[in-house]
């Protein structure tokens, strides 16, 4: 019985893609009678239906070597397109992680969105975003991650987009869907460049064709850039990162996804073609570069940020960038235990977060407080997840922190600074955001904010204890290291390095100092707070440079464009008003008229030859 479903563990992305479209009735109002509540209850059975199959096919699969399943699709002109489905412990791991936390999210949003108009629509977005990642785990061919990756694209822009009648929301989805367009056309030419060199797209195939690959150093180093493009917007990776923080203007039960599995979906594909990348020096410097500059930007501006979603976001870009810099140093298992343990403590951070989104007057942490007397669940569940997000031992982030700190030692030693101090910075700014949420005193905002309802509360507490229980789960499926060979030196460091951050977001936050706090220098905190001046510098070049270029556009379409059109419509208006007074109605006159048309045409059609015929005739 196992066995049968591990061969048929493809079918878990088109559960939840089924789940999705039987929800779509229920979206633009067509089943009234029943309201839309059953668009929700429909996806809930076909996520649980997709997450039991994948547990049950894990055990089967687990120890056993991978397995290919290939499904013929398109064979033309030597083309030959073949979806390439790869059924592994790794990957169908992956696939229990994906419909886990969205069978999780689904939950609380029947609390959430409870009132909500968009019901239906938005569970049809979160069946199609589980069907596009479950897809993307399973998926071994580059060109078909691809499109998969565009589909989630969309289903960013949409889920972003739900509230459509909120600017704030719409310019978010907007800005959003454009920022990630770049890295993915980058990644379509990396795509096809990259069927030129290998003549294929199987990972595996690439994996082996790298090792005896003989390359321009030139041509392979601007493919992989390209490749490394497209994964930099969905890691939200600096300077393709401000997605993330607009994204944080759609729904919560949406951000519960993205903050933890969306953002990885770029990750993942790295992971994949680390073999390619390795070809390249340069491009492993590139991406290494792009995960220190983001990690070590992304966390300073986190400790600066005052709306209660954007703290966590920035959050999330920093250990993107630590996930970065793993795939750059060809640490592959460290990049895979990142990803795990940042998805599960990121969603715990977000649902204990989301409460108070849910049943709050503002999102600015500035003027909230006091909640912990008034919210004592999600008051334990953001500090465990802090906890399980940092470099906090025995919780999972300090054995993925652990590895790729360890990794780099030897190495690298000046990156596990920038892990150890990305880790301090991230330790800080949680527990910042603690600080101000639930110590001290209630006030204005915060006087009326109870606990959230046990829908919301039910899946947290889930959470809450698979973040607790980590270790045992990665020391079950033989995934911890081994702490008799990890260097005990650079354990402390982390170990230090988090207290240090907790300790003195502590002191300031949490204690009697005078708030808000300031830095001694108000252009360091401009600087921080507005993001580097990213979207300043977005201003005044991309987007201006766009914008002349549609005014050229304009100009041309109006005067080049239509006045050859408008040209052509005048001349044959005045032709039509010339011949209306010139035709007297006798059949010979259109005779003459036609042998007169069709005589000067040859004549212009023979012209060229008139010429030869005239210098034959005279020599």
């Amino acid at each position: 019985m196992f066995e049968s479903l591990v061969e048929t563990v493809w079918l878990v992305p088109c559960y939840a893609l089924l789940g999705g479209i039987l929800a779509l009735p229920w979206s633009p109002g067509v089943i009234r009678r029943t309201g839309p509540r059953p668009a929700g209850y429909v996806n809930l059975i076909m996520t649980l239906l997709s997450f039991v199959h994948s547990v049950l096919a894990f055990t089967a699969i687990w120890n056993q070597p991978p397995k290919e399943v290939l499904i013929p699709w398109l064979s033309t002109a030597g083309l030959n397109l073949t979806i390439n489905v790869e059924i592994s412990a790794i990957t169908v791991g992956a696939l229990i992680m994906i419909t886990g936390l969205n069978f999780l999210a689904q939950i609380y949003a029947v609390g959430y969105m409870e009132m909500d108009w968009g019901w239906g629509r938005f569970y049809s977005l979160l069946g199609l975003f589980e069907a596009g990642l479950s897809a993307l785990a399973l998926c071994n061919n580059l060109f078909f991650s691809y499109v998969i990756l565009e589909i989630l694209t969309l289903g960013t822009y949409l889920l972003v987009g739900l509230w459509f009648s909120q600017p704030l929301v719409v310019s978010g989805a907007r800005d959003a869907f454009l920022t990630k367009r770049v890295g993915d056309l980058f990644l379509l030419m990396g795509v096809l460049g990259l069927w030129t060199l290998a003549g294929t797209w199987n990972y595996q195939d690439l994996a082996i064709w790298a090792q005896t690959a003989k390359v321009d150093p030139t041509i392979i180093t601007l493919v992989c850039l390209a490749l490394i493009a497209g994964p930099m917007g969905k890691c939200a990776q600096f300077p393709l990162h401000l997605w993330l923080d607009e994204a944080m203007e759609g729904p919560v039960p949406s951000t519960i996804l993205r903050n933890s599995v969306v953002v990885a979906s770029g990750a993942w594909v790295l992971i994949k073609l680390q073999p390619v990348f390795s070809l390249s020096p340069v491009a492993s410097c590139a991406m290494v570069a792009i995960g220190a500059v983001t990690a070590i930007g992304a966390s300073l501006i986190a400790i600066a940020q005052v709306d209660i979603k954007r703290c966590l976001s920035y959050s999330v870009s920093a250990y993107m960038g630590l996930v970065f810099i793993a795939v750059g140093t060809q640490q592959d298992d460290a990049a895979l235990l990142l990803v795990l343990t940042h998805a599960i403590s990121a969603a715990l951070l977000v649902m204990s977060t989301g409460g108070i989104v849910w049943n709050s007057i503002t999102q600015d942490i500035t003027q909230l407080g006091g909640l912990w007397s008034r919210r004592p669940i999600s008051s334990l569940a953001f500090i465990v997840g802090t906890l399980g997000l940092i470099g906090f031992p025995p919780l999972g982030s300090f054995w993925a922190l652990m590895e790729l700190a360890d990794g780099l030692w030897g190495t690298h030693p000046w990156l596990v600074g920038i892990v150890i101090g990305v880790n301090a910075l991230t330790a800080f700014s949680l527990t910042r955001e603690f600080g101000l949420i639930f110590a001290g005193k209630p006030k204005q905002m915060s006087e009326r904010s109870p606990e959230a309802i046990w829908l919301m509360v039910l899946p947290m507490m889930v959470l809450f204890g698979l973040v607790l229980h980590m270790p045992l789960v990665l020391q079950s499926l033989s995934l911890l290291p081994n702490w008799a060979i990890l260097n005990k030196n650079v354990a402390l460091l982390l170990i230090w390095s988090s207290i240090f951050g907790c300790s003195i977001g502590g002191v300031i936050y949490i204690g009697n100092i005078c708030k808000p706090v300031h830095l001694p220098w108000q252009g360091l905190q401009d600087l921080l707070a507005y993001d580097f001046y990213t979207p300043k510098l977005y201003k005044i070049t991309i987007i201006f440079g766009v914008a002349q270029l549609a005014k050229l556009a304009d100009i041309v379409d109006l005067f080049v464009v239509d006045g050859i059109v408008n040209f052509v419509a005048l001349f044959s208006l005045l032709g039509g008003e010339g011949l209306k007074y010139s035709t007297n109605g006798q059949t010979q006159f259109y005779a003459f008229t036609v042998l007169l048309g069709v005589g000067v045409l040859g004549a212009c059609v023979t012209w060229p030859f008139w010429g030869v015929q005239f210098i034959d005739l005279v020599f």
